[in-house]
């Protein structure tokens, strides 16, 4: 029986991950520092939970014990990260390390994370220039980020050991932080009849179903090796194509669909997948490598509805503040559809 040792798997990636091996056949370890935060599906399934935590270079090395056929490590930001994750992934026969497409610039420097957003010509492929690598600025900054985690990459990848870098895009699923979806399925719970879209409706940003990204890793898995690769959903909807599936799940139809120009307000019918230019990740080298997606946005986003449909029910929604504040100005909303 294959083993797989995931470092942070009691998060998003790292549960849909343990999911996917479980099922598989694979003994699967998870680590974290709070044990009430084990998914009980996974523990269900056979996952066992090790109290470790990251920074701890001996535990860690205790997990991993003799060796282990796959390490996924959900937790490496920094360079530094990285370094501590190379004596491990020497024990390893394949390793995964999860970093992002914040790591991309576009023809002028900028990114996800700038002050202005990026311009791709179209697909991003994985040779596409990155950030400059930085380890003296904080990776929880905007600036930081991308910076981080492309020094990250380069530890891992100049290392020569078979450690796969995935960039995935607005990952989606189970216990996601922010569960994007929750600008929608707040108006469908609040009644709301009018769905104002920004641009249109048209803004593109790539996701990735946490489902698919396990399904990837999956694939590195049975194929060990050095290397980059992008990972998405097989197609790239629409915000208004995204708005239209999470609705239609939950049987809400919209009276109206505001398809909002330049003219309007700034920040009305802003939604967490607007992008003024597509950014959508080309995924033909996972393909060819092997790798099958699990499914499209719409199949893989069902659980997630369910999940924040109990989670409101119970009385624990996400915290309608920060992240989220700026998609709910439902008192401009009326007075823009009044002033019509």
């Amino acid at each position: 029986m294959p083993r797989a040792l995931i470092l942070g798997g009691t998060g998003l990636v790292g549960r849909a991950v343990a999911h996917r091996l479980l099922v598989a056949g694979w003994r699967v370890d998870v680590t974290g520092r709070d044990p009430a935060r084990m998914p009980p599906e996974l523990s269900a399934l056979g996952g066992e939970f090790r109290a470790v935590d990251r920074a701890d270079a001996t535990a860690l090395r205790a997990a991993v014990g003799e060796g282990t056929d796959l390490l996924v490590d959900c937790l490496c930001f920094t360079g530094a990260d990285a370094h501590s994750l190379l004596p491990l992934a020497a024990h390893a026969t394949s390793t995964v390390l999860i970093s992002g497409r914040a790591v991309y610039i576009d023809a002028a420097g900028n990114h996800v994370n700038s002050s202005t957003p990026p311009h791709f010509s179209g697909p991003i492929p994985e040779t596409n220039p990155t950030m400059t690598p930085r380890d003296d600025i904080d990776y929880r900054s905007r600036e930081g980020y991308g910076a981080n985690k492309v020094a990250a990459e380069l530890v891992a990848l100049e290392s020569g050991l078979p450690i796969s870098v995935l960039r995935p895009s607005q990952i989606h699923g189970v216990g996601a932080s922010p569960a994007r979806e929750w600008a929608v399925v707040k108006r469908v719970l609040d009644g709301r009849a009018a769905l104002l879209l920004a641009r249109r409706g048209a803004g593109v940003v790539h996701t990735t179903a946490a489902a698919n990204l396990a399904a990837l890793i999956e694939t590195v898995a049975e194929r060990p090796g050095t290397r980059v690769l992008n990972c998405a959903d097989p197609d790239a909807p629409s915000v208004r194509e995204i708005c239209r599936a999470l609705a239609g799940y939950l049987g809400h139809e919209w009276e109206e669909e505001v398809l909002l120009d330049d003219m309007a307000p700034t920040g009305l019918g802003i939604t967490p997948w607007d992008s003024p230019h597509p950014i959508v990740l080309d995924t033909s080298a996972a393909t060819a490598l092997g790798y099958r997606p699990a499914g499209t946005y719409a199949t893989t986003i069902a659980p997630v509805l369910d999940w924040l449909m109990e989670a409101a029910a119970n009385g624990q929604p996400p915290v309608d503040d920060g992240y989220f504040a700026e998609y709910f100005d439902y008192a401009a909303e009326d007075a823009f559809l009044s002033g019509r």
